[in-house]
């Protein structure tokens, strides 16, 4: 029995660097013996079905650099686990405010999350919740935060996406 998943691309199509345009990749994960393949806006969410879930990253970063000609990092989390995420988000949005889902590899350690974690302040907080973190953004002007940043302080590598690109992902195909 087939798996819903999402893989999320860090860093593609992003300031003309690393373009990738999504039919090509749809494609891409068509050749990895993946069905019902769609790609939802251009920043390299890809959600499709399969049945193999050994190195499945690994498998997609392999074929993204052998196809494209780049590394690409790969987070990958099955449909149920993003509706998890939507779900369960510890922020609502109001006005101006935007909730940011930074998507890990594994959950940072104690002293990581407490290090992004006292980072907080009246512009932007910050929660995690397993292998996810949380950043509400209240005034995009103000804050000094971007994904690298947040990365540093966690020691992690991450791919952002906001609430709303996930809310609309498990709407349109969970």
């Amino acid at each position: 029995m087939n798996t819903k998943y999402v893989a999320f691309l860090r860093a593609i199509n992003v300031g003309g660097t690393k373009i990738i345009k999504m039919d090509a990749l749809r494609r891409m994960f068509e050749s990895l013996g993946c069905a019902n393949v769609a790609t939802y806006i251009q920043s390299g969410n890809v959600i499709f079905e399969t049945e193999s879930t050994s190195s499945l990253g690994k498998q997609i970063e392999h074929q993204i650099q052998k196809t494209f000609g780049f590394e690409v990092e790969v987070f990958l989390r099955r449909m149920d686990e993003v509706r998890v995420i939507v779900e369960t988000s510890p922020f609502g949005q109001e006005g101006e405010e935007t909730v940011f889902i930074h998507l890990l590899h594994a959950a940072p350690q104690a002293e990581s999350r407490q290090a992004l974690l006292a980072l907080s302040t009246a512009t932007d907080s910050f929660a995690v919740q397993g292998r996810e973190v949380y950043w509400l953004r209240r005034d995009r002007a103000k804050s000094p935060f971007d994904n690298n940043r947040i990365e540093k302080a966690l020691g992690l590598s991450a791919t952002a996406r906001n609430l709303n690109t996930l809310t609309k992902i498990v709407e349109k195909y969970g």
